[in-house]
């Protein structure tokens, strides 16, 4: 079975036989070099001013970033089910929160943003999804970022790149907290989230907020090499794992622009077949298709054809299917992905099988290597 749903992602051969070594001791001078090794490779990633990993779902990252950057208002984006997210985690905590709420294909304008911030001063963060999941939804995050540090850079952002770190590189300048989870592009099992922090941020957690999510406990620590409480040892030997793999194979650079190039081949090869891409600006992170009978199509992929993809949410189950783009995916594995929708097509009478699909995926994908001048990462 091909598992091409979005989160969990299948975990590379080389990373599980990384993972399946003799556990070692969080407290200990080797695992300590294992974690050192593993945020230094993250700053490269992230790009970020300070890296902070946590033993938790990303989720509990979200809590984190909202309790420990937000002291008095959230003003959260609700183009899905993890934008919504936000505004209840500031709810639960007792904070004001604001909502900008818009249908799961239709991304946030920056104006809006600006306009909103502009009418409730005390709005002191603002969170946002780069991707939104839930719809396969790509929000201006770099813009808004930047419009609002421009007319108050005492706001905080937060930017949930769970399903965008790894998958395209983001322009943190005027990013206070990237979120990242472990079972998305980086391609290990649940459990591990990291954050990505800018200097403004970090004065801000200096205070302290909560226990377990305390990010200024969690800073100290791991600036020694070590974290606050047990450390998720065999995820985060599985992470270091995963980077050295990504950079043995090209960089960061590479898995980008192979990423793009998917994502794009993939969603020209579905349209090519009648098929309509559901959220208004893609994100890379996933191919969503809204369909009359993706219920169906899902469940023939799965039984009749060896692929495992994702369907929808409350008012979008049974009405879209999601195929992941993250991560270190083999070219043929996707040619034989949309190469199985025609066919899950063919039997629903819809249309003729005549090899379309597979045809302008390796069309599109490919051409890449005969031009080189098109094999451009933010294409």
């Amino acid at each position: 079975m091909l598992l091409f749903t979005p989160g969990p992602t299948p975990v590379p051969e080389s990373v599980r036989l990384a993972m399946a070594e003799p556990t070692l001791h969080h407290r200990t001078p080797e695992f300590e070099a294992i974690f050192k090794e593993t945020r230094e490779l993250l700053f490269e990633l992230f790009a970020t001013d300070e890296v902070v990993m946590l033993a938790s779902t990303g989720t509990g990252a979200m809590e984190a970033a909202v309790t420990n950057l937000c002291r008095d208002t959230l003003l959260n984006i609700n183009s899905g089910k993890f934008g919504e997210r936000f505004g209840k985690i500031a709810q639960a905590h007792g904070l004001s929160n604001i909502e900008i709420k818009h249908e799961w294909d239709t991304p946030v304008a920056v104006e809006e943003v600006v306009g909103t911030l502009a009418a409730n001063p005390s709005v002191d963060a603002i969170a946002v999804q780069v991707s939104e999941s839930a719809g396969g939804l790509r929000h201006p995050v770099e813009e808004i970022a930047k419009a609002v540090k421009e007319i108050r850079p005492d706001v905080m952002i937060i930017a949930d790149g769970i399903t965008a770190v790894g998958v395209e590189r983001i322009d943190v300048s005027h990013i206070d907290c990237l979120i990242a989870g472990s079972q998305k592009a980086l391609m290990l099992p649940p459990g591990l989230a990291i954050l990505g922090l800018s200097h403004a941020a970090v004065e801000k957690t200096g205070a302290g907020k909560g226990y377990y999510f305390n990010l200024a406990s969690e800073i100290k620590k791991q600036r020694q090499n070590t974290t606050a409480y047990t450390a998720a040892t065999t995820l985060v030997i599985g992470l270091g794992a995963v980077l050295r793999q990504i950079k043995a194979e090209g960089g960061f650079g590479k898995l980008y622009c192979d990423t793009a190039r998917r994502a794009k081949a993939t969603r020209f090869a579905l349209e090519a077949l009648g098929l309509h891409s559901y959220p208004q600006i893609p994100a890379r992170s996933m191919t969503t298709i809204d369909d009359v009978n993706a219920s169906e199509i899902r469940d023939l992929l799965k039984t009749d054809f060896g692929v495992n993809v994702a369907g929808g949410q409350d008012h979008l189950k049974g009405k879209i299917f999601r195929i992941n783009q993250m991560g270190l995916i083999a070219p043929y594995e996707m040619v034989w992905v949309v190469n199985a929708v025609e066919l899950a097509l063919a039997k629903l009478g819809r249309r003729d099988f005549d090899g379309t699909a597979s045809r302008v995926f390796n069309k599109e994908f490919f051409k890449s290597t005969l031009n080189p001048s098109s094999n451009k990462e933010e294409k």
